[in-house]
């Protein structure tokens, strides 16, 4: 007697083995660059120019980890304090500065492997440090005279952990376009987005952002080698992007946040004492995601990227995550030397990296961004 597992009714197809030649293939950054404002200020230069001399705020800054920042501050008096910037003005300096740190970076990316303006394709532009319609991308073609005919895409307020949402779009694209040119953006300046007085509120931010832009290029492994790809170490031309994975900590949505403040008559950006340890508390569950997805444990990563949020945030991180002092090595300089640089600090550590030439062909990276909402982004690449 045969018995039937079928139910009766339903039709039985053979399903076809998938067709290697039909594979999608993976975005490579192929190219990185950065760019800053034009001044740097020491901690304790920029706490002299705000004539600051409450000891608590001062501490603030002098134990931050930074040691200098690229900032854009406001004219200056006779007297030599600094004026006061309404809204629309702090609007225009961000149109400015995040232009100018937008062209050089971008222009930089695209010599580094040869390529010209012309030859893009498709341009995300991330920030979070001011608002323009139509929106950066579109100045951006303008100013450097790309094709009218380029695709474009603004990624706007998402904060520090934007780069890597931006990157997940941008990467999404160069695969449905194989062998075509995308180019993503992260340009903020910071200094656009500060309001000076001598609360503690506002001596947190003031004491940590800088300005600073990082634009990256990607192209897309064509269908006809994406299956050879898929079990090979990527090519020199940069490393492929894997995967990513999110979690956003609806319980801290107000911990990072833009806030109207009436007195000043501007926006003013508002950190939460707590967000360090928040985040350190789930970055372990969406790592772990990420790897278990492409069957990895975190032993197997050799290179980490973490966001240079702030030294609490990327020691809270280190401990959760197990990971030494070596590992975050690019991040805490970038601190260091930059301050946080919202969306592109993630960028600017991965340049470092490649300077350091430290990466061989096969390795695995961790990219990690953490911001409002609250957020923490990764992506998963290989070399």
């Amino acid at each position: 007697m045969t018995i039937s597992l079928t139910p009766p009714g339903v039709r039985v197809f053979d399903i076809p083995e998938p067709d290697p030649s039909k594979t999608l293939g993976a975005a490579r950054i192929t190219s990185v660059a950065t760019a800053v404002s034009e001044t740097s200020y020491s901690q304790r230069e920029l706490l002299d120019i705000c004539a600051i001399t409450d000891p608590r705020v001062r501490s603030v800054f002098l134990n931050s980890a930074i040691e200098r920042r690229f900032l854009t501050l406001p004219p200056r008096a006779e007297d030599g304090t600094l004026l006061t910037e309404a809204q629309g003005e702090l609007l225009a300096k961000h149109k400015q500065v995040a232009l100018d740190m937008g062209v050089r970076a971008v222009r930089a990316a695209l010599e580094n492997v040869g390529l010209d303006i012309d030859d893009i394709d498709y341009l995300c532009c991330t920030t979070t440090t001011g608002f323009l319609t139509p929106g950066l991308s579109a100045h951006l073609i303008r100013e450097m005279g790309i094709p009218a005919k380029t695709s474009r895409v603004d990624v706007v307020g998402m904060g520090c952990n934007a780069g890597l949402n931006a990157l997940n779009a941008t990467s999404s694209w160069a695969v449905a376009n194989p062998g075509k040119v995308a180019v993503m953006l992260c340009a903020e300046a910071c200094s656009a987005a500060y309001v000076i007085d001598g609360s503690m509120r506002t001596a947190v931010v003031n004491s940590l952002f800088g300005d600073g832009a990082a634009a990256i290029v990607l192209i897309a492994d064509s269908p006809d080698t994406a299956h050879a790809a898929a079990d090979v170490p990527a090519s020199p031309g940069g490393p492929r992007i894997l995967g990513f994975a999110s979690h956003l900590i609806t319980d801290a949505i107000d911990a990072m946040r833009y806030d109207w403040d009436d007195d000043q008559g501007k926006f003013s950006f508002y950190l939460d004492p707590q967000v360090p340890y928040v985040v350190g508390a789930h970055a372990e569950q969406v790592v772990d995601r990420l790897l278990n997805n492409a069957g990895l444990r975190r032993s197997d990563i050799s290179q980490w990227l973490v966001h240079s949020g702030g030294k609490k945030v990327i020691d809270a991180v280190r401990v959760n995550l197990g990971l030494t002092r070596h590992d975050v090595r690019h991040t805490t300089g970038v601190l260091r030397d930059y301050g946080n640089l919202s969306s592109g600090s993630f960028l600017f550590s991965y340049e470092r990296l490649l300077q350091e030439a430290a990466t061989k062909a096969g390795d695995y990276g961790v990219l990690m961004t953490m911001g409002p909402g609250s957020t923490i982004e990764t992506a998963l690449v290989q070399w």
